[in-house]
């Protein structure tokens, strides 16, 4: 494997009161000085940072190699993220001329709202070459689930809900598949992969990144997830001040998962924000993977 970093230009309320107690400590850390706070606040959360890796997998079929991947996660849209934001993050994904793009769950923080028509009307702008590819995270699930699907498919993105498809390339294919939420879903892997042929090279997305330690014990190669946010709040030596539940053990970045390290997984910090409308140390990011 290959990693290179390019920076670039409530239950619901159980939920938020355990997020909360972590954000407000980290508030409270960066409000000394008073720059820190303010810095946190206006200016990183806006500061949107690309990576790009490259990932080499032995079984990925020959033509899908140099396949390019953009992953963006989390926009949480109503807190703390408009509509000139996400037109923002869609010219950023396609001007990487991405072959395929994948979202990671939570579209809205609360509910789709008055915003329907034009989230669906920026997200149609994404025009890569295989297509757009989403699941469901848990806020997407606390106004209404299938509101928040339709967006997404209406916006020119598959919406899987326990279930995959098949990309063709020339004579060659591989499987992608999406679970649902495991907080507020259901997921069902082996309803996802299903229909998959036999040793199809699989591309899972989860929105929990912990789901890691169920999908590593069936065929996939590569899960994308988001959910975590890498905390929002970072300090050297500490790390993450706030976990949520199903995005503690993998909180960011890349790690090789089960006893064998047969799969490799990716967390994305994600665009927006929860609960507190800060991040330290932790930029929302679009992450563009390149597959060999």
């Amino acid at each position: 494997m290959i990693y290179d970093r390019d920076m670039e230009n409530f239950e619901k309320m159980s939920r938020r009161s355990f997020l909360k107690k972590g954000l407000w400590f980290g508030g409270g850390l960066l409000s000394v000085p008073p720059f820190g706070y303010g810095y946190a606040i206006w200016v990183e959360p806006r500061w949107l940072q690309v990576e790009r890796i490259s990932l080499a997998f032995p079984t990925l079929p020959e033509a899908f190699k140099g396949l390019r991947v953009v992953q963006f996660s989390d926009l949480h849209f109503g807190f703390h993220l408009d509509v000139n934001q996400l037109t923002r993050v869609v010219e950023v994904i396609q001007a990487e001329q991405p072959d395929i793009v994948c979202f990671t769950g939570d579209l809205v923080d609360y509910a789709v709202g008055q915003h329907g028509k034009e989230m669906r009307d920026v997200l149609k702008r994404i025009q890569p070459t295989y297509g757009c590819f989403a699941v469901l995270g848990n806020h997407d699930y606390y106004g209404n689930a299938n509101e928040v699907a339709s967006v997404l498919e209406d916006g020119g993105f598959h919406c899987l809900r326990n279930r995959g498809v098949r990309i063709q390339k020339d004579n060659q294919s591989i499987w992608m598949a999406g679970v649902e939420d495991m907080w507020e879903g259901v997921p069902d892997l082996q309803a996802a992969l299903q229909k998959m042929n036999k040793e199809e090279w699989v591309l899972l997305l989860s929105h929990a990144p912990d789901f890691a330690d169920t999908a590593a014990a069936s065929p996939v190669q590569l899960q994308l997830s988001g959910h975590s946010h890498g905390g929002q709040v970072r300090l050297p030596f500490i790390g993450p001040l706030a976990s949520v539940p199903y995005g503690v053990k993998y909180p960011s970045g890349l790690y090789h998962v089960g006893p064998n390290k047969s799969l490799t997984l990716y967390t994305n910090r994600g665009i927006g924000v929860s609960v507190r409308p800060i991040r330290f140390m932790c930029r929302p990011e679009i992450t563009v993977f390149t597959l060999m």
